[in-house]
């Protein structure tokens, strides 16, 4: 399996612990709220080099 799929697999499963153990919209709103902030705390030019790089890139 690839690096790629294992990390699906694992947010798959986080997702449904977290929803079964806070609730649906408070585990909504983590999985949406983390990878937001984290992006926020980028540097403008973190920021730009990120968009700058395309999907197939971002695996390596």
């Amino acid at each position: 399996m690839s690096n790629r799929g294992k990390v699906a697999v694992a947010g798959v499963a986080a997702a449904i612990v977290l929803f079964w153990t806070v609730g649906f919209w408070a585990g909504l709103l983590v999985l949406i709220g983390v990878p937001a902030a984290a992006y926020l705390l980028l540097d403008s030019s973190q920021r730009r080099r990120l968009r700058g790089i395309s999907r197939k890139q971002l695996g390596r």
